[in-house]
C-alpha cells in the first residue's frame, strides 16, 4: 500500500493572501447582509465616538453653567441627557444586529464550506484515503472549520468595527486638539510595534498548533480502532509513549502561543495606562497655560475619553490576531483537501438495464430485468451500440506500483470467461487484492491493457464500472443503522423481500433473527455488538442484494468458522452461479472448485491451472495444499 502522509510533512503553506480572497469569496454570498453588519458598525463606531465627545459638552456647556446658577435650570441638562441616552440606544441596538447578523453570516459559511468539503471528498481517489490518516482529515472538519466560524463570527466583525473606531475616533480627537493628537500618535506607534512584535511570535505557533492537533487526533483515532490489538500484544505503555510525545509537540505550540497571546492584552493595557498619563499631563499642561483657550476642561476629557477609544481597538485587534491566524492555518488545511486532484473518469461508455430478444437485440429500459449491457456512444457519428454485459475480464501484461519507483504487479496476464471461477493463493503482499483494485479502477495501471467484455476498463465510466461488480472486503464495514439498511445498502430500491432473501443466501438469516429486534436492530461502531464473522455475513448479505454479474470476493471467509464457512459456502456458490467470480483466499479449501487458480509470489503469477492440475504439476501449490509449507 502506499505510505501514509502526516499533517503538516513538508509541504508549504498557501500564500495567505490567496486563503483570504477564496475566504472573501464565501463571504461575497452575503453581500446584502454583509453591507448591513457594515453599516450598523458604523453607526456604533459612531454612537460610541459621539457619547465621548458629548461628555466634553457637557461639562462645558451644561454642568459650568449650572455651578455659577442661584436657582439652575436643569430642562437643557435633561433634554441633553435625553440625547445622549437615545446615541448609546443606537450604539447598543447597532452593536447586537451586527453581532447577531456575523453569527448567522458564520454558521451559513461554515455549513457551505462543510458541505463543500464532503462532497469534494466523494470525489477523491482511494488513494487519498490509503495516504492520509483518518484523524487528520476529520480534524479538517472540526478543530479547523470551527477556527474560521470564530474568525468569521468574532474576529472579522471586530477588526471592522475596530477600523471604524479608529477613524472615527482620530478625526473627533483631532478636531478637539490637534497638540495631543500629535503626542498620542507618537505613543501609538511605539504600541503597535510591540503589537506586531508579539503578534508574529503568537502567529507561527498557532500555525504549529493546528498541524500538531491533525497530527493527535490523526493517532487518537487509530488507538481507538485498534484497543484490542494493544491490549492483546500489551502495548499500553508504547502507546502512552507515542502518545505523549505527540501531545508534549501540541502542549509546547500551544503554550507558546497561548503565553505570546496572553502576554499582549496587559501589555497593551499597560502601555495604554502610560499613553494616558502621558496625555493628561500634557494637556492640563496645555489647558491651565492658555487658560483653557486652547483646551477647555471638558475638551481634555473628551480626548482623554476618546484616546482609551483609541487604544481599545488597537488592543482588540492585537488580540484577534492570533484568531486571525489560527483561523487562516485552519483555512488552508481545510482548502489542502478542497484543493486535492478529484478522482479522474474520462469513461463515456454506461451501464445500463435492458431487454434482450431472442434474435439478440437489446433494448434499453429504465426498470431492472436481471440483465445489463454497455452503453456506447460513438462520437464520430453520433450512433449509440449496445453490447451485453457478460461479464468477460481480461488482463494483458499489467504492470503497476502504487509509487512509481516500487512495481508490485509484474506482467499479469489473466483471462476470465463468463462465469467463470478464479481464484489468487500466495502470500500476503503478493499483489492478490491488488489486481481486484485495479478491476475497480481504484487504481489506473502503469502498463498494459484491462478489458471488460472487450471493453478497455479506461473507457468504462468508474460509477458504471463498479456498479457492475459486487465485492466483500476482508475487513467489513458497517453504518449505523438497522441491519437491514446495512444489508439494503448493496442496492437502495431492494424490497425487505429481497434483503431477507440476499441475508438466507448468505445463511446470516438464522442469526439475525436471533438478534433483539431482529432486523431492526440498530447496529453503531461499525457493528461493534456483532462477532466478526457475523460482520462479514452481513457484508455477504449486502452483496448479495446488489446482484451483480461480477464478484470479487476478497478473504469472504476468513473471519469465519469451519462450520459456518461450509454453510457460507454453499449460499456463495450459488451467490456465484452464472457469474464471473474473483476469489481471493488462504483456505485452499474455498478455492478447490475454482476454475482456475492462480499462484501469486512477488507480484508475479508463477503457476495456474485447476486444482488437479496444480496438484498433478507438483508445484507451489502442491506444497501449499500437502503442508510443505504455508502461506505467511
Amino acid at each position: 500500500m502506499p505510505p501514509v502522509k502526516m499533517s503538516g510533512d513538508g509541504r508549504k503553506a498557501k500564500n495567505p493572501k490567496q486563503t483570504i480572497s477564496r475566504l472573501l469569496g464565501y463571504l461575497g454570498q452575503y453581500k446584502k447582509t454583509m453591507i448591513v453588519v457594515i453599516i450598523c458598525i458604523l453607526l456604533s463606531a459612531l454612537a460610541q465616538t459621539m457619547s465621548s465627545k458629548s461628555l466634553g459638552y457637557l461639562v462645558d456647556d451644561y454642568v459650568k453653567p449650572l455651578l455659577t446658577q442661584a436657582n439652575p435650570d436643569y430642562t437643557p441638562l435633561i433634554k441633553f441627557l435625553c440625547g445622549m441616552a437615545c446615541i448609546y440606544l443606537v450604539g447598543m441596538v447597532s452593536s447586537f444586529l451586527y453581532n447577531f447578523l456575523m453569527v448567522r453570516v458564520a454558521q451559513g459559511t461554515q455549513k457551505t464550506i462543510r458541505d463543500e468539503m464532503f462532497t469534494h471528498m466523494q470525489t477523491l481517489p482511494i488513494r487519498y484515503f490509503d495516504t492520509h490518516p483518518v484523524g487528520d482529515t476529520m480534524s479538517r472538519y472540526t478543530n479547523d472549520i470551527d477556527t474560521l466560524r470564530q474568525m468569521i463570527s468574532q474576529s472579522i466583525p471586530q477588526c471592522i468595527s475596530s477600523v471604524a473606531t479608529l477613524i472615527v475616533v482620530f478625526v473627533a480627537m483631532l478636531v478637539t486638539s490637534p497638540i495631543l493628537t500629535g503626542v498620542m500618535c507618537i505613543t501609538v506607534f511605539g504600541i503597535i510595534m510591540v503589537t506586531k512584535f508579539v503578534a508574529g511570535r503568537s502567529g507561527r505557533y498557532f500555525i504549529g498548533q493546528q498541524k500538531a492537533l491533525g497530527a493527535l487526533n490523526g493517532y487518537v483515532e487509530e488507538m481507538i480502532h485498534g484497543q484490542r490489538v494493544i491490549k492483546v500484544f500489551c502495548h499500553e505503555e508504547i502507546s502512552k509513549a507515542e502518545f505523549d510525545e505527540l501531545n508534549e509537540t501540541l502542549r509546547k505550540n500551544a503554550f507558546k502561543a497561548g503565553a505570546y497571546a496572553n502576554v499582549m492584552g496587559p501589555v497593551n493595557n499597560n502601555l495604554g495606562y502610560i499613553q494616558y498619563a502621558i496625555l493628561a499631563i500634557v494637556g492640563g499642561i496645555i489647558a491651565i497655560a492658555s487658560q483653557e483657550s486652547l483646551l477647555s476642561l471638558g475638551s481634555l476629557l473628551s480626548f482623554l475619553i476618546l484616546s482609551r477609544s483609541f487604544n481599545q481597538p488597537i488592543s482588540q485587534v492585537s488580540n484577534q490576531i492570533n484568531s486571525i491566524v489560527m483561523a487562516l492555518a485552519g483555512a488552508e488545511r481545510i482548502f489542502e483537501l478542497m484543493d486535492e486532484e478529484p478522482e479522474a473518469d474520462d469513461g463515456y461508455v454506461t451501464l445500463v438495464n435492458c431487454h434482450i430478444a431472442e434474435d439478440g437485440t437489446i433494448t434499453e429500459c429504465a426498470e431492472r430485468t436481471g440483465h445489463w449491457a454497455w452503453k456506447h456512444p460513438h462520437k464520430a457519428d453520433g450512433t449509440i451500440t449496445y453490447a451485453e454485459l457478460k461479464g468477460d475480464i481480461t488482463m494483458h501484461e499489467v504492470d503497476f506500483g502504487y509509487v512509481p519507483e516500487k512495481t508490485v504487479l509484474h506482467d499479469v496476464t489473466l483471462y476470465a470467461s463468463p462465469g467463470q471461477k478464479l481464484a489468487f493463493v500466495g502470500a500476503t503482499g503478493a499483489g492478490k487484492t491488488t489486481i481486484t483494485n485495479l478491476i475497480n479502477r481504484f487504481y489506473d495501471i502503469a502498463d498494459g491493457k484491462i478489458r471488460y467484455d472487450n471493453i478497455n476498463i479506461n473507457k468504462i465510466h468508474k460509477p458504471d464500472l463498479r456498479r457492475s461488480l459486487g465485492i466483500v472486503l476482508q475487513d467489513t464495514n458497517l453504518f449505523t443503522g438497522t441491519v437491514m439498511e446495512n444489508i439494503r445498502y448493496g442496492r437502495l430500491d431492494a424490497t425487505d423481500e429481497e434483503c431477507i432473501s440476499a441475508a438466507k443466501t448468505a445463511n446470516a438469516h438464522d442469526f439475525i433473527t436471533r438478534l433483539p429486534h431482529g432486523y431492526d436492530t440498530m447496529l453503531t461502531g461499525n457493528g461493534s455488538q456483532l462477532s466478526q464473522g457475523q460482520r462479514q455475513l452481513i457484508a455477504i448479505a449486502r452483496a448479495a442484494v446488489a446482484d451483480p454479474p461480477v464478484m470479487i470476493l476478497d478473504e469472504a471467509t476468513s473471519s469465519i468458522d469451519t462450520r459456518t464457512e461450509a454453510l457460507v459456502q454453499r449460499g456463495m456458490d450459488a451467490l456465484m452461479q452464472g457469474r464471473t467470480t474473483f476469489v481471493i483466499a488462504h483456505r485452499l479449501s474455498t478455492v478447490m472448485n475454482s476454475d482456475c487458480i492462480m499462484v501469486l509470489e512477488n507480484g508475479r503469477i508463477i503457476e495456474r491451472g485447476s486444482h488437479d492440475d496444480l496438484i498433478a504439476e507438483k508445484g507451489t501449490y502442491y506444497q501449499l495444499y500437502t503442508g510443505a509449507f504455508e502461506l505467511e
